[in-house]
């Protein structure tokens, strides 16, 4: 009996030990496929986030692409703008001395009343195309003013056009 009891002892001890190296290689296994499954999704991970961060670049680009134009159109506006509002102050300033130096005078039509049912109007004058032969000078502080305030409505009504061109451009470009 005492040789059974050894032969199955012995016999148990290999079997654990077959059972330990058994477990052992499968670990290792295990452990192997585990690594390279991670080592995979580390690679995949990082192809996306090269392929997010080119997208990202690329984007910007074109954002930075997106503003240098709209840089560019809006120097050009206000060049545009600055050349208008220059003009017209030029046109104003001529228009100014035309009438301090009495080179040229600002008249209005006065009205012309209509006798009876006979309401059309008086032919025009031999040097005009004015119909209406009643006409009167203005004086020449009232047309300063009245030029200063034209000028003025110009000058605001430039300005409006280069908003109104603005926002469109702005609004078209999102």
């Amino acid at each position: 009996m005492k040789v059974d009891a050894a032969k199955w002892g012995g016999v148990l001890l290999i079997i654990l030990a077959l059972m330990a190296g058994s477990a052992w290689a499968a670990w290792e296994w295990q452990a192997n496929a585990y690594g390279q499954r991670l080592a995979a999704q580390e690679a995949a991970h990082q192809t996306e986030r090269t392929h997010l961060a080119n997208a990202n670049s690329a984007q910007i680009l074109a954002e930075q692409g997106k503003r240098l134009a709209l840089e560019q159109w809006l120097s050009a506006s206000d060049q545009s703008h600055y050349r208008a509002l220059t003009d017209e102050k030029t046109k104003q300033t001529r228009l100014r001395d035309r009438l301090a130096t009495a080179d040229l005078r600002l008249s209005v039509q006065l009205e012309t009343t209509a006798t009876g049912c006979d309401a059309v109007q008086t032919t025009t004058g031999a040097g005009g195309v004015v119909y209406g032969a009643r006409r009167a000078q203005l004086d020449p502080a009232h047309a300063q003013r009245i030029i200063g305030i034209t000028g003025d409505g110009d000058q605001g009504l430039i300005a409006l056009q280069a908003c109104q061109a603005y926002a469109k451009e702005v609004s078209d470009t999102k």
